[in-house]
Protein backbone atom coordinates (compact mmCIF):
# COMPACT_ATOMS: atom_id res chain seq x y z
CA UNK A 1 0.00 0.00 0.00
CA UNK A 2 1.02 3.77 -0.55
CA UNK A 3 -0.06 7.20 -1.03
CA UNK A 4 2.40 8.42 -2.89
CA UNK A 5 4.54 7.28 -6.23
CA UNK A 6 4.91 3.36 -5.87
CA UNK A 7 5.31 1.03 -9.36
CA UNK A 8 2.46 0.01 -10.53
CA UNK A 9 3.11 -3.54 -10.50
CA UNK A 10 0.45 -6.01 -8.97
CA UNK A 11 -1.65 -2.69 -8.02
CA UNK A 12 -5.07 -3.78 -7.51
CA UNK A 13 -6.43 -0.70 -6.64
CA UNK A 14 -4.93 2.80 -8.36
CA UNK A 15 -6.25 6.24 -7.42
CA UNK A 16 -4.45 9.23 -9.09
CA UNK A 17 -5.94 12.73 -7.74
CA UNK A 18 -9.53 11.63 -6.98
CA UNK A 19 -11.75 14.39 -6.07
CA UNK A 20 -15.13 14.37 -5.22
CA UNK A 21 -17.65 17.49 -5.29
CA UNK A 22 -21.11 17.80 -3.83
CA UNK A 23 -23.02 20.68 -4.02
CA UNK A 24 -25.18 21.83 -1.02
CA UNK A 25 -28.09 23.25 -1.47
CA UNK A 26 -29.40 25.76 1.96
CA UNK A 27 -33.18 26.00 0.14
CA UNK A 28 -35.06 23.26 -1.80
CA UNK A 29 -36.03 25.76 -4.26
CA UNK A 30 -32.26 26.63 -5.06
CA UNK A 31 -31.72 23.37 -6.89
CA UNK A 32 -33.91 24.10 -9.18
CA UNK A 33 -32.88 28.07 -9.62
CA UNK A 34 -29.38 26.53 -10.06
CA UNK A 35 -31.10 24.50 -13.14
CA UNK A 36 -32.39 27.64 -14.61
CA UNK A 37 -29.70 29.90 -14.55
CA UNK A 38 -26.78 26.71 -14.90
CA UNK A 39 -23.19 28.43 -15.04
CA UNK A 40 -24.60 32.49 -14.27
CA UNK A 41 -25.30 31.82 -11.05
CA UNK A 42 -24.47 29.52 -8.10
CA UNK A 43 -27.26 28.73 -5.79
CA UNK A 44 -24.99 26.24 -3.67
CA UNK A 45 -21.45 25.59 -1.86
CA UNK A 46 -19.17 23.06 -2.85
CA UNK A 47 -17.86 20.43 0.05
CA UNK A 48 -15.08 18.14 -1.15
CA UNK A 49 -15.43 14.56 0.44
CA UNK A 50 -12.12 13.76 -0.87
CA UNK A 51 -9.50 16.12 -2.65
CA UNK A 52 -6.24 15.26 -4.64
CA UNK A 53 -6.70 11.74 -3.13
CA UNK A 54 -4.03 9.29 -4.14
CA UNK A 55 -3.65 5.65 -3.24
CA UNK A 56 -2.09 2.85 -4.33
CA UNK A 57 -3.22 -0.96 -2.67
CA UNK A 58 -1.31 -4.22 -4.52
CA UNK A 59 -3.09 -7.08 -4.95
CA UNK A 60 -3.45 -9.54 -1.55
CA UNK A 61 -3.26 -6.57 0.98
CA UNK A 62 -5.71 -6.49 3.59
CA UNK A 63 -6.23 -2.79 4.53
CA UNK A 64 -8.34 -1.14 7.12
CA UNK A 65 -9.45 2.60 6.36
CA UNK A 66 -10.40 4.22 9.77
CA UNK A 67 -11.71 7.87 10.38
CA UNK A 68 -14.30 9.91 12.20
CA UNK A 69 -17.87 9.92 10.36
CA UNK A 70 -17.72 12.64 7.68
CA UNK A 71 -14.05 11.78 6.79
CA UNK A 72 -14.75 10.57 3.40
CA UNK A 73 -14.41 6.56 4.11
CA UNK A 74 -17.48 5.59 2.24
CA UNK A 75 -17.28 8.08 -0.39
CA UNK A 76 -13.92 6.33 -1.10
CA UNK A 77 -15.44 3.01 -1.07
CA UNK A 78 -18.36 3.85 -3.63
CA UNK A 79 -15.67 5.29 -5.83
CA UNK A 80 -13.48 2.30 -5.84
CA UNK A 81 -16.46 0.06 -6.23
CA UNK A 82 -17.99 2.24 -8.73
CA UNK A 83 -21.43 3.65 -7.48
CA UNK A 84 -20.01 6.81 -7.11
CA UNK A 85 -18.63 8.50 -9.59
CA UNK A 86 -15.57 11.00 -8.87
CA UNK A 87 -15.54 14.43 -9.76
CA UNK A 88 -11.76 14.83 -10.54
CA UNK A 89 -9.01 12.04 -11.02
CA UNK A 90 -8.87 9.01 -12.12
CA UNK A 91 -9.21 5.34 -10.42
CA UNK A 92 -8.72 1.94 -11.70
CA UNK A 93 -9.63 -1.12 -10.50
CA UNK A 94 -8.05 -4.77 -11.40
CA UNK A 95 -10.33 -7.57 -11.31
CA UNK A 96 -14.15 -8.29 -9.94
CA UNK A 97 -15.26 -5.93 -7.25
CA UNK A 98 -17.80 -6.98 -4.80
CA UNK A 99 -18.74 -5.08 -1.68
CA UNK A 100 -20.54 -4.59 1.34
CA UNK A 101 -21.51 -1.17 2.02
CA UNK A 102 -24.52 1.10 3.79
CA UNK A 103 -27.38 -1.10 5.24
CA UNK A 104 -29.91 -0.57 2.02
CA UNK A 105 -27.23 -0.40 -0.45
CA UNK A 106 -27.66 -2.70 -3.79
CA UNK A 107 -30.88 -4.48 -3.32
CA UNK A 108 -34.64 -3.61 -4.53
CA UNK A 109 -36.71 -3.82 -1.63
CA UNK A 110 -40.03 -4.76 -3.74
CA UNK A 111 -38.01 -7.73 -5.00
CA UNK A 112 -37.96 -11.31 -3.56
CA UNK A 113 -34.51 -12.28 -1.79
CA UNK A 114 -33.93 -14.78 -5.18
CA UNK A 115 -34.98 -12.40 -7.81
CA UNK A 116 -32.30 -9.92 -5.66
CA UNK A 117 -29.72 -12.57 -5.62
CA UNK A 118 -30.04 -12.64 -9.55
CA UNK A 119 -29.80 -9.29 -10.02
CA UNK A 120 -26.76 -8.75 -8.00
CA UNK A 121 -24.77 -11.31 -9.55
CA UNK A 122 -25.89 -9.94 -12.59
CA UNK A 123 -24.62 -6.71 -11.91
CA UNK A 124 -21.28 -8.40 -10.77
CA UNK A 125 -20.77 -9.67 -13.96
CA UNK A 126 -22.33 -13.39 -13.39
CA UNK A 127 -23.88 -15.22 -15.83
CA UNK A 128 -27.24 -16.80 -15.17
CA UNK A 129 -25.98 -20.18 -15.31
CA UNK A 130 -22.95 -19.09 -12.99
CA UNK A 131 -25.83 -17.90 -10.07
CA UNK A 132 -28.07 -20.61 -10.90
CA UNK A 133 -25.21 -22.84 -9.57
CA UNK A 134 -24.06 -20.86 -7.07
CA UNK A 135 -27.64 -20.38 -5.76
CA UNK A 136 -28.15 -23.13 -3.24
CA UNK A 137 -24.59 -22.29 -1.83
CA UNK A 138 -25.96 -18.66 -1.45
CA UNK A 139 -28.96 -19.51 0.31
CA UNK A 140 -26.98 -22.03 2.87
CA UNK A 141 -24.93 -19.66 3.65
CA UNK A 142 -27.32 -17.01 4.51
CA UNK A 143 -30.03 -19.45 6.43
CA UNK A 144 -32.94 -17.22 6.37
CA UNK A 145 -35.08 -20.31 5.57
CA UNK A 146 -38.32 -19.22 2.75
CA UNK A 147 -37.54 -15.65 3.28
CA UNK A 148 -35.77 -16.30 0.46
CA UNK A 149 -38.95 -16.12 -1.92
CA UNK A 150 -40.37 -13.03 0.48
CA UNK A 151 -39.75 -8.93 -0.53
CA UNK A 152 -36.37 -8.08 1.15
CA UNK A 153 -38.15 -5.35 2.30
CA UNK A 154 -40.06 -7.56 5.11
CA UNK A 155 -36.60 -8.08 5.91
CA UNK A 156 -34.71 -7.59 9.22
CA UNK A 157 -31.20 -5.64 9.25
CA UNK A 158 -29.94 -8.82 10.15
CA UNK A 159 -31.33 -10.56 7.52
CA UNK A 160 -30.67 -8.26 4.68
CA UNK A 161 -27.03 -8.44 5.65
CA UNK A 162 -27.15 -12.50 5.63
CA UNK A 163 -28.14 -12.58 2.05
CA UNK A 164 -26.11 -9.43 1.22
CA UNK A 165 -23.01 -11.21 2.35
CA UNK A 166 -23.92 -14.20 1.32
CA UNK A 167 -23.91 -12.63 -2.72
CA UNK A 168 -20.30 -11.15 -2.24
CA UNK A 169 -18.90 -14.46 -0.74
CA UNK A 170 -20.17 -16.82 -3.70
CA UNK A 171 -18.83 -14.11 -7.17
CA UNK A 172 -15.06 -14.78 -6.52
CA UNK A 173 -14.31 -11.50 -6.56
CA UNK A 174 -10.70 -10.29 -6.57
CA UNK A 175 -11.30 -7.11 -4.53
CA UNK A 176 -13.80 -7.44 -1.28
CA UNK A 177 -14.52 -4.11 0.38
CA UNK A 178 -16.25 -4.38 3.81
CA UNK A 179 -17.82 -1.20 5.74
CA UNK A 180 -19.04 -2.01 8.73
CA UNK A 181 -22.29 -4.07 7.71
CA UNK A 182 -21.54 -6.86 9.88
CA UNK A 183 -22.11 -4.71 12.72
CA UNK A 184 -25.61 -5.39 12.69
CA UNK A 185 -25.48 -9.53 12.16
CA UNK A 186 -25.62 -12.29 15.19
CA UNK A 187 -22.49 -13.46 16.53
CA UNK A 188 -23.09 -16.67 14.84
CA UNK A 189 -23.20 -15.19 11.24
CA UNK A 190 -20.40 -12.50 12.10
CA UNK A 191 -18.34 -15.69 12.93
CA UNK A 192 -19.23 -17.50 10.29
CA UNK A 193 -18.33 -14.40 7.73
CA UNK A 194 -14.78 -13.77 9.72
CA UNK A 195 -14.09 -17.25 8.80
CA UNK A 196 -14.39 -16.62 4.91
CA UNK A 197 -12.85 -13.41 5.39
CA UNK A 198 -9.52 -14.90 6.90
CA UNK A 199 -10.30 -17.59 3.87
CA UNK A 200 -10.34 -14.72 1.48
CA UNK A 201 -7.29 -12.77 2.41
CA UNK A 202 -5.14 -16.11 1.18
CA UNK A 203 -6.38 -15.21 -2.39
CA UNK A 204 -7.69 -11.79 -2.86
CA UNK A 205 -7.36 -7.95 -1.82
CA UNK A 206 -9.50 -6.78 1.03
CA UNK A 207 -10.26 -3.28 2.08
CA UNK A 208 -12.36 -3.19 5.42
CA UNK A 209 -13.83 0.01 7.03
CA UNK A 210 -14.24 -0.47 10.93
CA UNK A 211 -14.65 1.89 14.03
CA UNK A 212 -13.66 -0.55 16.02
CA UNK A 213 -9.66 -0.38 16.08
CA UNK A 214 -9.16 -3.98 17.47
CA UNK A 215 -10.90 -5.67 14.48
CA UNK A 216 -8.31 -3.41 12.40
CA UNK A 217 -5.83 -4.93 14.09
CA UNK A 218 -6.57 -8.21 14.06
CA UNK A 219 -7.93 -8.61 10.72
CA UNK A 220 -5.42 -6.07 8.45
CA UNK A 221 -1.93 -6.36 7.87
CA UNK A 222 -1.97 -2.11 7.26
CA UNK A 223 -4.18 0.83 7.78
CA UNK A 224 -5.02 4.94 6.66
CA UNK A 225 -6.09 7.45 7.96
CA UNK A 226 -8.78 9.41 6.77
CA UNK A 227 -8.95 13.19 8.30
CA UNK A 228 -11.49 15.37 5.77
CA UNK A 229 -11.30 13.97 2.89
CA UNK A 230 -6.98 13.13 2.80
CA UNK A 231 -4.81 10.41 4.29
CA UNK A 232 -3.79 11.46 7.79
CA UNK A 233 -1.47 8.44 8.06
CA UNK A 234 -0.43 5.24 6.49
CA UNK A 235 1.48 2.42 7.49
CA UNK A 236 0.98 -0.82 9.98
CA UNK A 237 -2.38 -1.36 11.22
CA UNK A 238 -1.13 -1.37 14.71
CA UNK A 239 1.06 1.96 14.38
CA UNK A 240 -2.07 3.75 12.75
CA UNK A 241 -4.49 3.11 14.85
CA UNK A 242 -2.31 3.59 18.08
CA UNK A 243 -1.77 7.31 16.60
CA UNK A 244 -6.04 7.60 15.43
CA UNK A 245 -7.01 6.73 19.17
CA UNK A 246 -3.95 9.32 20.70
CA UNK A 247 -5.93 11.92 17.87
CA UNK A 248 -9.15 11.07 19.48
CA UNK A 249 -8.35 11.42 22.98
CA UNK A 250 -6.63 14.60 22.42
CA UNK A 251 -9.67 16.10 20.52
CA UNK A 252 -12.04 15.05 23.43
CA UNK A 253 -9.64 15.93 26.39
CA UNK A 254 -12.26 17.20 29.22
CA UNK A 255 -12.04 20.69 29.46
CA UNK A 256 -13.53 21.00 33.30
CA UNK A 257 -13.61 17.90 35.71
CA UNK A 258 -16.27 17.59 37.75
CA UNK A 259 -14.67 16.77 41.48
CA UNK A 260 -16.72 13.40 42.81
CA UNK A 261 -18.33 13.94 46.72
CA UNK A 262 -17.34 11.39 48.76
CA UNK A 263 -20.02 8.93 50.22
CA UNK A 264 -20.33 7.67 53.32
CA UNK A 265 -20.46 4.11 51.97
CA UNK A 266 -17.17 5.04 50.19
CA UNK A 267 -14.91 4.82 53.36
CA UNK A 268 -16.04 0.96 53.45
CA UNK A 269 -14.99 0.04 49.50
CA UNK A 270 -11.66 2.30 49.24
CA UNK A 271 -8.52 0.84 49.91
CA UNK A 272 -9.85 -2.50 50.86
CA UNK A 273 -9.45 -5.70 49.97
CA UNK A 274 -10.67 -8.90 50.38
CA UNK A 275 -8.91 -11.87 51.62
CA UNK A 276 -10.85 -13.53 48.87
CA UNK A 277 -8.19 -12.36 46.17
CA UNK A 278 -5.58 -13.64 47.97
CA UNK A 279 -7.40 -17.07 48.00
CA UNK A 280 -4.47 -20.14 46.84
CA UNK A 281 -6.22 -21.07 43.41
CA UNK A 282 -3.72 -23.74 41.19
CA UNK A 283 -4.33 -25.02 37.80
CA UNK A 284 -4.24 -29.02 38.55
CA UNK A 285 -1.62 -29.28 35.42
CA UNK A 286 0.73 -26.56 36.57
CA UNK A 287 3.36 -28.08 38.12
CA UNK A 288 3.28 -30.82 36.07
CA UNK A 289 3.48 -28.41 33.31
CA UNK A 290 6.13 -26.36 34.81
CA UNK A 291 8.26 -29.37 34.60
CA UNK A 292 8.04 -30.29 31.05
CA UNK A 293 8.85 -28.07 27.93
CA UNK A 294 5.41 -26.58 27.94
CA UNK A 295 6.22 -24.38 30.67
CA UNK A 296 5.06 -20.37 30.15
CA UNK A 297 8.99 -18.91 30.62
CA UNK A 298 7.99 -14.92 29.86
CA UNK A 299 11.31 -12.97 29.43
CA UNK A 300 10.59 -9.46 31.02
CA UNK A 301 12.74 -6.38 29.63
CA UNK A 302 12.89 -3.23 31.14
CA UNK A 303 10.93 -0.20 31.42
CA UNK A 304 11.10 1.60 28.17
CA UNK A 305 11.87 5.78 28.88
CA UNK A 306 11.36 6.59 25.35
CA UNK A 307 8.87 4.42 24.13
CA UNK A 308 6.15 6.12 22.03
CA UNK A 309 4.04 8.55 23.96
CA UNK A 310 1.43 11.26 24.26
CA UNK A 311 -0.34 13.44 26.68
CA UNK A 312 -1.18 16.72 28.03
CA UNK A 313 1.87 16.42 30.51
CA UNK A 314 0.49 16.96 33.95
CA UNK A 315 1.85 14.16 35.44
CA UNK A 316 4.45 11.54 34.22
CA UNK A 317 4.66 7.83 34.65
CA UNK A 318 8.49 7.61 35.92
CA UNK A 319 8.65 3.63 35.91
CA UNK A 320 7.00 0.49 35.32
CA UNK A 321 7.93 -3.28 37.12
CA UNK A 322 6.68 -6.18 37.53
CA UNK A 323 7.12 -7.83 40.69
CA UNK A 324 6.57 -11.45 42.09
CA UNK A 325 5.53 -12.87 45.41
CA UNK A 326 9.08 -11.79 47.28
CA UNK A 327 8.49 -8.30 46.53
CA UNK A 328 11.04 -8.55 44.35
CA UNK A 329 11.63 -6.93 40.61
CA UNK A 330 11.31 -10.32 37.46
CA UNK A 331 12.94 -10.28 35.08
CA UNK A 332 11.51 -13.88 34.46
CA UNK A 333 8.07 -15.18 35.42
CA UNK A 334 6.31 -18.62 34.41
CA UNK A 335 2.06 -17.84 32.98
CA UNK A 336 0.04 -18.79 35.71
CA UNK A 337 2.17 -17.08 39.03
CA UNK A 338 0.96 -14.16 41.18
CA UNK A 339 2.28 -11.01 39.59
CA UNK A 340 2.00 -7.37 41.19
CA UNK A 341 2.43 -4.20 38.47
CA UNK A 342 3.79 -1.42 40.19
CA UNK A 343 3.32 1.97 37.88
CA UNK A 344 5.14 5.12 39.32
CA UNK A 345 4.01 8.34 38.52
CA UNK A 346 5.25 12.13 39.12
CA UNK A 347 2.43 14.99 39.37
CA UNK A 348 3.58 18.08 37.33
CA UNK A 349 0.27 20.01 38.02
CA UNK A 350 -2.16 19.38 40.93
CA UNK A 351 -4.47 16.49 40.13
CA UNK A 352 -7.61 16.00 41.95
CA UNK A 353 -8.84 12.71 40.72
CA UNK A 354 -5.98 10.89 39.10
CA UNK A 355 -7.05 7.25 37.41
CA UNK A 356 -3.48 4.94 36.63
CA UNK A 357 -4.43 1.85 34.15
CA UNK A 358 -2.92 -0.76 31.90
CA UNK A 359 -3.59 -3.06 29.22
CA UNK A 360 -1.62 -6.65 27.79
CA UNK A 361 -1.32 -6.73 24.26
CA UNK A 362 -0.10 -8.97 21.93
CA UNK A 363 2.28 -8.08 19.21
CA UNK A 364 -0.24 -7.32 16.68
CA UNK A 365 -1.48 -4.62 19.29
CA UNK A 366 -4.41 -6.35 20.19
CA UNK A 367 -5.49 -5.78 23.75
CA UNK A 368 -5.95 -9.28 25.72
CA UNK A 369 -6.72 -7.87 28.99
CA UNK A 370 -6.19 -4.43 31.47
CA UNK A 371 -7.59 -2.45 34.21
CA UNK A 372 -7.74 0.76 36.09
CA UNK A 373 -7.82 2.35 39.53
CA UNK A 374 -11.41 3.90 38.53
CA UNK A 375 -13.87 1.84 40.09
CA UNK A 376 -11.84 1.56 43.05
CA UNK A 377 -11.41 4.91 43.99
CA UNK A 378 -14.53 6.97 42.09
CA UNK A 379 -16.45 7.55 45.91
CA UNK A 380 -13.11 8.96 47.34
CA UNK A 381 -10.43 10.03 44.99
CA UNK A 382 -7.30 10.36 45.93
CA UNK A 383 -5.89 14.18 45.32
CA UNK A 384 -2.01 14.61 44.30
CA UNK A 385 0.25 17.76 44.51
CA UNK A 386 2.14 18.99 42.07
CA UNK A 387 5.47 17.68 42.38
CA UNK A 388 4.07 14.77 44.59
CA UNK A 389 4.63 11.33 43.03
CA UNK A 390 2.38 8.15 43.30
CA UNK A 391 1.96 4.89 42.29
CA UNK A 392 -0.66 2.17 41.52
CA UNK A 393 -0.35 -1.47 41.89
CA UNK A 394 -2.41 -4.25 40.37
CA UNK A 395 -1.83 -8.01 41.45
CA UNK A 396 -2.97 -10.74 39.21
CA UNK A 397 -2.56 -14.19 37.85
CA UNK A 398 -0.32 -14.12 35.06
CA UNK A 399 -2.12 -15.85 32.20
CA UNK A 400 -0.80 -18.43 30.06
CA UNK A 401 0.40 -17.15 27.21
CA UNK A 402 1.30 -18.02 23.54
CA UNK A 403 4.31 -18.38 22.21
CA UNK A 404 5.32 -14.65 20.88
CA UNK A 405 6.12 -10.80 22.32
CA UNK A 406 3.81 -8.90 24.57
CA UNK A 407 4.05 -5.49 26.02
CA UNK A 408 2.02 -3.59 28.39
CA UNK A 409 0.89 -0.26 28.15
CA UNK A 410 0.04 2.30 31.13
CA UNK A 411 -1.83 5.65 31.35
CA UNK A 412 -2.28 8.21 33.90
CA UNK A 413 -5.01 10.35 33.86
CA UNK A 414 -7.62 13.12 36.24
CA UNK A 415 -10.98 12.72 36.02
CA UNK A 416 -13.60 10.01 35.40
CA UNK A 417 -14.18 7.27 33.54
CA UNK A 418 -15.85 8.88 31.21
CA UNK A 419 -14.59 12.23 31.20
CA UNK A 420 -10.80 13.04 31.69
CA UNK A 421 -8.04 14.56 30.59
CA UNK A 422 -5.23 11.84 29.72
CA UNK A 423 -1.96 12.80 31.35
CA UNK A 424 0.40 10.19 29.77
CA UNK A 425 -0.05 7.00 27.79
CA UNK A 426 2.84 5.17 26.86
CA UNK A 427 2.28 2.31 24.25
CA UNK A 428 4.83 -0.19 24.82
CA UNK A 429 6.14 0.57 28.04
CA UNK A 430 6.73 -2.89 29.17
CA UNK A 431 7.94 -5.47 27.09
CA UNK A 432 8.03 -9.31 27.56
CA UNK A 433 8.10 -12.64 25.48
CA UNK A 434 6.41 -16.00 25.60
CA UNK A 435 9.60 -18.18 24.82
CA UNK A 436 7.20 -21.37 25.23
CA UNK A 437 3.37 -22.00 25.98
CA UNK A 438 1.25 -24.72 26.85
CA UNK A 439 -1.96 -23.00 24.66
CA UNK A 440 -3.74 -25.19 22.63
CA UNK A 441 -6.63 -22.37 21.40
CA UNK A 442 -7.03 -18.85 21.76
CA UNK A 443 -5.32 -15.38 22.68
CA UNK A 444 -4.00 -16.88 25.92
CA UNK A 445 -4.59 -19.87 28.51
CA UNK A 446 -7.18 -19.82 31.62
CA UNK A 447 -6.54 -21.45 34.60
CA UNK A 448 -8.78 -24.80 35.16
CA UNK A 449 -10.10 -25.75 38.37
CA UNK A 450 -10.38 -29.47 37.55
CA UNK A 451 -9.60 -31.28 34.11
CA UNK A 452 -11.02 -34.60 33.77
CA UNK A 453 -11.64 -37.71 31.37
CA UNK A 454 -14.53 -40.03 32.78
CA UNK A 455 -15.39 -43.17 30.75
CA UNK A 456 -19.14 -44.98 31.57
CA UNK A 457 -19.55 -48.42 32.57
CA UNK A 458 -21.23 -50.51 30.38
Amino acid sequence: MSSDGATDTGLAVRLEGVGKCFQIYEQPHHRLLQGLFRSRKQFFREFWALKDFSLKIKMGDTVGIIGRNGAGKSTLLQIICGTLAQTCGSVDVNGRVAALLELGAGFNPEFTGRENVFMSGAVLGLSREEIESKFDGITAFADIGEFIEQPVKTYSSGMYVRLAFAVISHVDADVLVIDEALAVGDVFFTQKCMRFLRQFRERGTLLFVSHDTSSVINFCDEAIWLDQGAIKLAGSAKYVTESYLEGLYEANQGESIKPVQPTPQAELMVGKSSNDSDMEFRDQRLSMINNSPYRNDLKIFKFDESAASFGKGGARIVDVKLYGDEGKPLSWVVGGENVTLHIKCEAAVDIGSPIIGFYVKDKLGQILFGDNTYISYQYNPLPVKQGQGFQAEFRFRMPVLRVGDYSIGVAIADGAQDDHVQHHWVHDALMFKAESSSVCFGLFGVMMTDVRLQVSNA
